[in-house]
């Protein structure tokens, strides 16, 4: 046995296989409801993995997966690792030429996808010459092309094992959101994943040793905790919760799609003790329907509530803290080219900034001689050891952000950071974000933190916008609360001067009735850009 997830996960099945392993919840209002033991789980993702290996994708071939989340969704992934085939997640917001890319760049031969998104498959799939298996999940008309249906193609396969030898250097690629560009395949050995995303088996404690120790530590324990990743599992943070869940012999929760009110039920009915959300833009709307139509939901059992991809700001987490006292709220830190790197401090906010205390393989270091740096120095965050392979199909990114030194592989991440005596970081922002005003650098998080303490911001974004006096301006991007009175930029600036230096307080203010987010909640940046360029003439 091997550091292979597949190989794990059955090793798992095998001391637990009645325990509950899986419940889908649809909504709203359609009652629909899935619930799979271990035992269930294994071989509906057995009968799946013998249906494309008997269809003719090999080991080593890449499968898209363009679902919303759902039982098919995790039943693929498994069903690829068990037979060898690369699992590839596809954004479901993507259009026709974004797909195209996507579908090209990954040298996708297989693609199973959602009938909702039948008519974007269509136009992009024919354009894909590698791609030569379509599976649907749902009804539908009479599909594309020769694209099969899942369920058929489901009921056709063993439900037995019997699939040859796997290997801890298996492949699991991760897309990235593509947010400040093109999106990149990150390609994971199956046993650097294993230990970098999902903490060896024990992301809080000691990792396992050994293969086997995994499902010892499974028949030992007990159940009794329920894991909620509310955000879309084509991110790769929410499948690797789900990973997580499966690798303690736990029960995970899963909704199509994010809904408050929906989420909160949920919470209180199957005792959700772990939630995983993106920052602000999902706990917000938690507390609005705590406050209102929600009032009351027994929250009792949540015991933590983390985020990874966006920060919760320290205005939100003290309010839902108020409704919520017994839930933890972690401000995580990872990316899909390092998987979890650490966890914010207590003190960590507007004033002092975001301080991350990170795992023993996490430095900061000079991005060109790539040597850590001194305290109080500011460089990126990087990480070694059990780091991706590079980015698939691009040798040129894959030589800018991975390095050897001494023996030992790392990867440079696009956060800069500084750190202190005590090895605390204190992260500044993605690089590719900075804002250069008058020769000063300004990252776009440590303002938004600053807006977003103001009692009538609800969200906001902050972009550089080019001045013909200080080479950019800093220009903030701000839903305002329901029912706030509108907002003056002398009044936010007011407000931040006494959490910001002056160069980093924005010098124009554009009012947005929504902010644009990718459905996990990241921040999209050129949207934010656009918007504040083509209001700059017309400053608020």
């Amino acid at each position: 046995m091997e550091y292979n997830l597949a190989d794990l996960f059955e090793s798992v099945v095998d001391v637990v296989p009645d325990r509950e392993a899986l419940v889908y919840l649809d909504h709203p209002g359609t009652g629909a409801e899935r619930r799979l033991t271990y035992a269930e789980l294994d071989a509906a993702a057995n009968r799946l993995a013998h249906h494309l290996a008997g269809s003719g994708i090999h080991p080593g071939e890449h499968l898209g997966l363009h679902l919303y989340n759902g039982v098919e969704y995790v039943q693929t992934v498994l069903a690829c690792l068990k037979a060898r085939i690369v699992p590839v997640n596809v954004n479901y917001r993507y259009v026709e030429e974004e797909l195209v890319y996507l579908y090209r760049d990954a040298d996708l031969v297989a693609l199973v996808y959602d009938a909702e998104f039948e008519d974007r498959v269509g136009a992009a799939a024919p354009r894909a010459p590698g791609l030569r298996q379509l599976l649907r999940v749902g009804p539908g008309p009479a599909g594309i092309g020769t694209a099969g249906d899942f369920a058929r193609a489901e009921a056709s396969g063993s439900p037995e094992r019997g699939f040859p030898a796997r290997s801890g250097d298996d492949q699991f690629i991760i897309y990235t959101g593509g947010t400040t560009g093109m999106p990149k395949g990150v390609m994971w050995r199956q046993e650097d994943l294993f230990f970098a995303g999902l903490g060896g088996g024990a992301p809080t404690g000691e990792p396992v040793k050994a293969p086997e120790e995994l499902a010892e530590r499974v028949a030992a324990g007990g159940s009794g905790i329920t894991f909620f990743p509310t955000p879309p599992l084509m991110h790769g943070t929410s499948t690797l919760t789900a990973f997580i869940g499966f690798n303690f012999g736990q029960r995970v929760v899963l909704h199509r799609r994010f809904v408050p009110e929906e989420v909160l039920r949920t919470v209180e009915r199957e005792k959700v003790t772990s939630m995983s959300l993106v920052g602000d833009a999902m706990l917000r709307p938690l507390i609005d329907a705590l406050n209102g139509p929600m009032r009351g939901t027994d929250c009792s059992a949540l015991f933590s509530v983390s985020s990874s991809g966006a920060i919760m700001s320290e205005t939100v987490r003290r309010q839902f803290a108020a409704l919520v006292p017994n839930a933890m709220l972690l401000n995580n830190f990872g990316s899909s080219e390092s998987g979890f790197n650490g966890t914010a401090t207590a003190d960590s906010g507007p004033e002092r900034g975001f301080r991350l205390r990170v795992n023993s393989r996490t430095r900061v270091v000079d991005p060109v001689t790539h040597e850590p740096v001194a305290p109080g120095e500011t460089g990126r965050v990087a990480q070694c050891g059990h780091v991706p392979l590079g980015y698939y199909n691009d040798p040129r990114k894959t030589a800018e952000t991975f390095f050897e030194r001494d023996g030992v592989r790392w990867v440079l991440l696009g956060d800069m950071a500084t750190v202190d005596a005590d090895g605390v970081l204190t992260v500044l922002g993605r690089g590719s974000q900075c804002i250069n005003t008058g020769g000063e650098k300004v990252y776009p998080e440590e303002v938004e933190q600053a807006l977003k303490a103001h009692p009538d911001v609800y969200d906001a974004l902050v972009a550089g916008v080019p001045d013909a006096v200080w080479g950019n301006h800093v220009a903030a991007v701000v839903q305002l609360r329901a029912g706030a009175p509108r907002l003056s930029l002398s009044e936010l600036r007011t407000h931040c001067r006494t959490r910001l230096a002056g160069y980093k307080i924005p010098r124009q203010l554009v009012l947005t009735d929504t902010i644009h987010r990718s459905p996990s909640g990241k921040a999209d940046y050129r949207w934010a850009r656009e918007v504040a360029t083509a209001d700059c003439p017309a400053r608020s």
